[in-house]
């Protein structure tokens, strides 16, 4: 562990200005619009909708779509960004100037390539998720302020919200390694082709899928490829919200819609679970391993020709 934490630090100073940004910029544009901008709540059947709720009813709605969109935005957001750091992060020690020094760390060539990948796929996700989830709550405030009132926003049911609000948060978090293990064939391809074809590896990924099922198809009647591409996406989504499990909550419900929330962020997580046990999630882990140790092997290769 002593050996993995320089490396989680390099992360965090070599990034931590481009995090920053990511998490300030949309909550700030956010802020200001709720602010200063004219707010709409939908089309006029909607209005004619609101126009019948109570007004604490109302706020309640709008605070945890809010608090819950935020986080959402953010999250999102990190996902992709992160990807895309992950897909050229084999050739960053290659081009770095400061490469000799990282090379030098009582590190393996494994934990040098584990590091980015803990960093970015589950640990930026995460706490861009959370901080989403605190800028919400300053988000929310304005929202209720502006539209029903302050006072409102502050005799807001808590009790109800604020678990709602965490099982969902919850249920995000115990999702994202589990999106992750199923993401992690493509993801890891992704990044052995950047090692060894610079930036062409998203074409040649594109490219491949595409032309290799329409090959496929043509000899065997059947896009295999393009057919285990959308089940890994399809698997990834149901790690962080199961398909089929959807939560509706009516105008009047309320509190009691807020409370069932926990049951069922536990009933879509362990929908989910059950979904791990899959001939496709195995196969897509052998060939994620399979990427893995190429990688290494190439690293060693760049090692030895810097040493």
């Amino acid at each position: 562990m002593n050996k993995f934490l320089p490396l989680l630090r390099r992360e965090w100073l070599q990034y931590r200005f481009g995090w920053a940004l990511m998490v300030g910029v949309p909550l700030g544009i956010a802020l200001l619009l709720l602010s200063f901008g004219q707010i709409q709540l939908g089309s006029d059947e909607a209005s004619q909708v609101n126009d019948k709720l109570r007004p604490l009813q109302l706020a309640s709605m709008l605070s945890v779509a809010s608090i819950a969109g935020s986080a959402a935005v953010l999250f999102i957001i990190a996902c992709f960004s992160s990807v895309i750091i992950v897909a050229g992060m084999a050739r960053r020690d290659h081009s770095d100037r400061s490469v000799e020094f990282w090379l030098s760390l009582p590190a393996t060539h494994s934990a040098s390539l584990a590091a980015p990948l803990v960093v970015h796929l589950l640990l930026v996700p995460a706490a861009a998720l959370l901080a989403g989830l605190a800028g919400g709550v300053l988000l929310s405030m304005v929202l209720v302020a502006r539209v029903v009132g302050i006072a409102d926003w502050f005799a807001l049911p808590w009790m109800d919200v604020l678990p709602a609000i965490a099982a969902l948060t919850t249920r995000l978090l115990a999702g994202l390694p589990m999106a992750v293990l199923w993401l992690s064939p493509l993801i890891l391809l992704v990044v052995l082709l950047s090692a060894w074809f610079r930036s062409w590896s998203w074409v040649i990924l594109g490219v491949g899928i595409g032309l290799g099922s329409q090959l496929l198809n043509r000899l065997f009647g059947q896009p295999f490829l393009s057919d285990i591409t959308v089940g890994l996406l399809r698997g990834a989504r149901g790690a962080l919200v199961h398909a089929g499990q959807g939560f509706q909550m009516g105008p009047g419900e309320g509190s009691q819609g807020l409370q069932q929330l926990p049951a069922w962020a536990l009933q879509d997580y362990l929908a989910a679970l059950r979904d791990l046990p899959s001939p496709l999630l195995f196969g897509g882990l052998v060939f994620a391993a399979g990427c893995f140790y190429l990688l290494v092997r190439w690293r060693e290769r760049g090692a030895g020709a810097a040493g």
